[in-house]
């Protein structure tokens, strides 16, 4: 088992911005011929990608840390259980919040899982498809 310190030291390493997802997921919009702002702190959520001209935006969430459904997602931690399960309902509690409010207000939100960046073909259709 980790010590707190090496436990810290891990949980700091982790990033919020610039995910490789969201990279893959920056790079085939880019390459695709949209462009886009990134991380608008003015918006619920900060989205991770906002086209503005299309009212469009996409968040880039993580399997874990999100509470997907997949395989990484549903994966429950073996130490400081109960802690990790409520970060994880705060987590999706917010994320529903950010997106009704984003709705309400005219947007079309499209929400990009990490599992779901690992195939750049797929990938490829559903953003075009949703930025159409």
């Amino acid at each position: 088992m980790e010590s707190p310190a090496v436990r810290r030291r891990t949980m700091q390493a982790v990033k919020d911005k610039n995910t490789a997802p969201e990279l893959a997921v920056r790079r085939l919009a880019h390459a695709l011929g949209y462009r886009y702002r990134l991380h608008r702190k003015d918006l619920p959520g900060k989205p991770d990608l906002v086209f503005p001209s299309r009212r469009k935006i996409i968040f880039v969430h993580g399997c874990f840390w999100h509470g997907h459904d997949c395989r990484r997602g549903a994966r429950t931690p073996k130490s400081n259980r109960d802690y990790w399960l409520a970060k994880i309902a705060r987590n999706r509690a917010r994320d529903l919040k950010a997106r009704k409010a984003l709705s309400e207000a005219g947007w079309r939100v499209l929400t990009l899982w990490e599992c779901g960046t690992k195939e750049p073909a797929v990938l490829r259709t559903i953003l075009r498809d949703f930025l159409a």
